[in-house]
């Protein structure tokens, strides 16, 4: 069986299964555990001189890691591959957490800032409504390049060790790609790996967006915007997700206490943004994963 429809059926059973929690609730989650590899990594490596070539160091460690254990889960045949890909890929996990900020938001302020709270890492105590619904869609957008379309790709292209690769380095930026005094140095291998990984991707995922959207017409100014960003690669589906809702996206927010003045993306579109809008972002996004599934399909069937 080719890579291509091992990838379309597991992107079928996480779409359907999700993450089961009387699963994970017994035993622990692959990324808890890639979690607690870059834990003891950086508990073992981040202190004294050479910081760099220590992160360095680390980032080859997770590689390595990566390729072996996924080549051996690949020995164990078709069945465990597809088992693999689909617990490491989070479409419906992200969906379902996306949706809880709106349902929150119709709640209340406060049931919509504790929802947001669990899927955006800025500061959201003070937020309005309008900055709660911006983070869940920016959220949304950016982790479906990250937790869907990224994974997908490096497991159909270097079958379940390169997803395996992608998930440990992009676990690693998560926990120490930082630019603050503990991981400048230490965690900016990782940092830069985890650019390097989702730049096809990240891309990509802007394109499909566009393409459900009928906004292709509008790929240069989604350019533009996806250049202004912060992030070389979270620009992208952002950009191409703010057309296709015409909404202003990024913008200022929050982080530690502190405002920071990031550019807006789309900055002439609508800024009153509502809990409706964040439904149109979950529809958006599984009509995203569907083109990617009818794609991946016609692959398994082209080869």
């Amino acid at each position: 069986m080719s890579t291509a429809a091992l990838l379309s059926i597991a992107l079928i059973l996480d779409a359907v299964l999700g993450e089961p929690k009387w699963l994970w609730s017994r035993i622990p989650h692959p990324a808890v555990l890639m979690g607690k590899v870059v834990k003891a990594l950086d508990e073992s490596l981040n202190h004294g001189p050479h910081l760099r070539i220590k992160g360095g160091i680390t980032v080859a460690v997770l590689i390595g890691l990566g390729l072996l254990l996924g080549t051996l889960l690949t020995l164990l045949g078709p069945v465990m591959s597809v088992l693999c890909a689909a617990i490491l890929i989070a479409q419906r996990s992200l969906t379902d957490h996306v949706t809880a900020v709106a349902t929150g938001l119709r709640q209340s302020l406060s049931h919509g800032r504790e929802a947001v709270a669990m899927i955006v890492s800025r500061d959201t105590a003070s937020m309005t409504t309008p900055q709660v619904a911006r983070s869940a869609i920016e959220s949304g957008a950016e982790n479906f390049s990250d937790g869907v379309i990224a994974p997908a790709f490096w497991f159909l292209l270097a079958g379940l060790p390169g997803l395996l690769v992608y998930k440990m380095i992009n676990t690693a930026d998560s926990m120490i790609g930082y630019r603050n005094d503990q991981y400048e140095d230490f965690g900016k291998a990782a940092a830069r790996m985890d650019d390097l990984l989702n730049l096809i991707p990240a891309r990509l995922t802007g394109l499909l967006i566009a393409l459900c959207s009928g906004q292709l017409r509008n790929w240069r100014a989604i350019v533009t915007d996806a250049r202004r960003h912060r992030s070389p690669n979270a620009g992208w589906p952002e950009a191409a997700m703010s057309r296709a809702l015409d909404l202003a996206l990024a913008g200022p927010r929050s982080y530690d206490g502190q405002m920071q003045d990031f550019p807006w993306v789309n900055a002439p579109a609508s800024k009153s943004i509502t809990a409706h809008d964040i439904d149109a972002c979950t529809t958006k996004l599984w009509q995203v994963w569907g083109l990617a599934l009818v794609l991946t399909v016609a692959l398994a069937l082209m080869f």
